[in-house]
């Protein structure tokens, strides 16, 4: 099992094999919870305040209280790396849901929330953010909360099973021909030099590298566009790109049947993949490119 051994529940620190919960759990039963993928990059937390953040905006969203401060679990969250030695890339997944319970779609009284973190490894994908990625297009049928980190995924996990079976890496969603986001990403496109993506509404997840994105595209001086673009407008797009914890910016070179531009990574995409190294103080892979100094996280 790649999981490190030491799991963050209900504020203490255990061996993963004897974490478990009563079989009447609110998260199981019901989906009733929230979660966060947070990246780590030689044993630290990249954009760590921005996920806190959501996580209790996520909570608060779903009426879950849980007895910490934002600093009380973050400091949690700090020392489940030191428990584990971790030293290396990877990710931390953590959970927290309405509690367990008697089965019933009404809010358990008096119930504690169910918490769990636990860290693995996580190599990047320097190849694909190298090349790019190809995708299709799909029909948005997820319910009208996806501001909600929830753990309601299956509309998710269905276009992303899609997409593989298509030999593809995501699915871009649409609502009538309008693009929200990708099954498990944003997604942006860059025509005449400006970044267009979806507005943050409850239509889509306010994504925590969406946030350092458009920063970087701030300090380049690249107009980032809080505007839906069109399916319709994807065969003509100069580049488009991807962003998430873990795929960090990916290119995007092909859209069901139409290649982006010349099918390679375009140079806006190059210049905020440098800045995002620049940031996370990772690796660069890229040609030379103008990066940012600064610190989206501090």
């Amino acid at each position: 099992m790649s999981v490190y051994p030491i799991v963050l529940t209900q504020g203490t620190f255990k061996h993963r094999d004897s974490l478990n919960f009563p079989f009447e759990e609110r998260g199981l039963q019901f989906g009733d919870g929230v979660y966060e993928v947070i990246r780590v990059y030689q044993g630290k937390y990249y954009l760590f305040n921005e996920h806190i953040d959501r996580l209790y905006r996520s909570l608060e969203e779903i009426k879950i209280a849980i007895p910490y401060t934002k600093e009380d679990f973050a400091e949690l969250l700090l020392e489940l790396l030191k428990k584990n030695d971790m030293d290396t890339d990877g990710k931390v997944y953590l959970q927290v849901t309405r509690g367990s319970a008697p089965r019933d779609h009404y809010f358990p009284e008096n119930v504690d929330a169910n918490i769990y973190a636990y860290a693995e490894p996580a190599a990047r994908n320097i190849e694909m953010m190298k090349t790019g990625v190809h995708t299709i297009t799909l029909p948005d049928i997820r319910w009208s909360y996806c501001h909600i980190k929830s753990l309601n995924l299956l509309p998710n996990v269905m276009a992303k099973q899609e997409a593989k079976i298509n030999g593809s890496f995501e699915a871009i969603q649409h609502k009538d021909g309008l693009v929200t986001e990708c099954s498990s990403s944003n997604v942006y496109l860059v025509k005449n030099g400006k970044i267009y993506t979806h507005p943050k509404t409850n239509g889509i997840l306010h994504g925590c590298v969406r946030i350092a994105v458009e920063k970087f595209a701030a300090g380049l001086n690249i107009p980032f566009i809080e505007e839906a673009f069109r399916v319709d407008d994807i065969a003509g797009a100069d580049e488009m790109f991807l962003t998430s914890s873990t795929t960090e910016i990916t290119p995007i070179i092909k859209v069901d049947q139409d290649v982006i531009h010349d099918g390679k990574p375009g140079q806006i995409t190059r210049k905020l993949q440098a800045a995002y190294a620049a940031d996370a103080n990772i690796a660069q892979f890229s040609e030379d490119v103008p990066v940012l100094t600064s610190k989206s996280n501090e």
